[in-house]
């Protein structure tokens, strides 16, 4: 089974750079949620609800946060037809540490229902 370690092992240089700052970020802001390999990728869940992550694109590192587009954060761009919105680096340079914990702290508090979307046949309903 992959772990987070090894995706971000698998990178190259300065995307393994991102990824390991996004990881130390996102593990010290969410001490309490699980983080996995899902859909091969690194994401991180609150009871059962995945609220943040990250993924290797073709020319970037996505950073997604599942119910970002709640959050009134103009950095982040929305992605997909759901609440999602994502930030993206093409260098570790580019990660503004004090933006990232304070989208991570929203990610706590302001979520959707990602984990019964299926279940309700593509409906989302806010958690907090």
């Amino acid at each position: 089974m992959q772990t987070i370690e090894d995706y971000n092992n698998q990178q190259t240089d300065s995307n393994k750079s991102i990824c390991d700052l996004l990881y130390k970020e996102i593990d010290k802001a969410l001490p309490e949620a699980e983080s996995k390999i899902w859909h091969a990728h690194p994401v991180w869940f609150l009871d059962g609800n995945p609220v943040a992550g990250y993924s290797k694109l073709k020319d970037s590192v996505r950073l997604l946060f599942w119910s970002g587009q709640s959050f009134n954060e103009p950095e982040m761009q929305n992605e997909g037809k759901f609440k999602a919105a994502e930030k993206r680096y093409t260098d570790v340079s580019q990660i503004n540490t004090t933006d990232l914990q304070r989208w991570l702290e929203k990610a706590r508090d302001i979520q959707w229902d990602y984990k019964n979307i299926v279940k309700r046949k593509g409906v989302l309903e806010r958690l907090k």
